[in-house]
């Protein structure tokens, strides 16, 4: 069975545009990573994950295909599967796969910003899981988490380390609106990526082939589109670095030049001076006590922990305290 709701804000754009005038008009300016991801930005976001210098993608789907029935069993063989941000649900279905091993599959629900994607994953789904329920949510889920079924009990599953995106403030927000969720039996899997040497984690993010530069840069194409924005994608240059004080990547877009930008979907016009640095993105790197720290911070507990071979990435489980 398939059913897809959508809860899709009729402001949404009016969201964007109050997004995009607060990162622009503060210091410095910044830019939500959400909006790198049109249909180009998805499809350079897919070349990301198959560089030789971009481990993650390749470490969580290691875990996952090597762990899933572990993990499916130290989460207390959950029958209910939901992947907030799911895309293809490529991984997830090392997932399905434990579930089904152990009669135990039951509902899926993705939760994605895409009606097409959820519909296309939902009937793929069904297809190799006739026994599944697919419950989709096509929404944003910083808006409507709340919305995600309550037939448990349940596995909640955010992955590709997103949770990295946020600062820490918001990180801690969205960990206890999970808690606030979790019911008897319920627990959250969580994808993180795991601090290690300098030079790898900024060479994951500035590739010798520029795709991840073209990815940056993309958010620019995405405001000229969308709010009738005048950016020259080539008087700015791709920067990711390393902040060893906030144990995170630093993702910019620099400035090559005196330059002014108009944005008349906002009526608003932005100076760059030369070197100017714009934030587009932050990737903060964890440890298993920081891990284990957040958890306890909202009200969790840290109940399993899985890693790649090379230690490079985790999976952690956590259930309320």
């Amino acid at each position: 069975m398939i059913a897809i709701d959508v809860h899709l804000d009729a402001d949404a754009a009016a969201k964007m545009a109050g997004d995009v005038r607060e990162g622009l008009c503060s210091y410095p300016k910044e830019l939500a990573p959400k909006y790198f991801y049109d249909d180009r930005g998805s499809e350079l976001f897919e070349q990301i994950t198959e560089l030789p210098e971009y481990y993650p993608t390749r470490a969580e789907r290691e875990i996952l295909t090597e762990r899933s029935a572990e993990i499916h069993a130290a989460a207390g063989c959950p029958s209910t599967l939901v992947e907030l941000g799911s895309g293809s649900a490529s991984k997830t279905r090392h997932l399905l796969s434990a579930m089904r091993a152990c009669d135990r599959l039951d509902t899926y629900c993705p939760v994605d910003i895409s009606e097409e994607i959820t519909h296309r994953t939902a009937t793929e789904l069904v297809a190799e899981y006739p026994e599944l329920n697919v419950r989709g949510l096509v929404c944003d889920y910083e808006q409507h988490l709340e919305r995600i079924p309550e037939k448990g009990p349940r596995m909640i599953a955010f992955l590709g380390g997103t949770i990295g995106n946020l600062y820490p403030r918001q990180r801690h927000a969205f960990l206890e609106r999970i808690r606030a969720l979790l019911g008897p039996g319920d627990c959250l899997l969580l994808g993180t990526d795991l601090i290690k040497d300098e030079g790898r984690l900024e060479a994951a993010y500035n590739d010798a082939a520029g795709v991840t530069a073209e990815f940056n840069k993309n958010v620019l194409a995405v405001l000229n589109n969308q709010l009738g924005a005048d950016f020259d994608s080539d008087a700015f240059e791709h920067v990711a670095r390393y902040d060893e004080e906030a144990e995170r990547m630093d993702i910019r877009l620099r400035s090559l030049v005196d330059q002014d930008v108009r944005l008349d979907g906002l009526d608003l016009e932005i100076h760059f001076a030369e070197e100017e640095e714009m934030r587009t993105e932050i990737s903060t790197k964890f440890t298993r006590e920081r891990i284990a720290a957040a958890y306890d911070g909202a009200g969790l507990e840290l109940r399993g922990w899985f890693t790649d071979a090379a230690g490079d990435y985790a999976l952690s489980l956590a259930g309320p305290a």
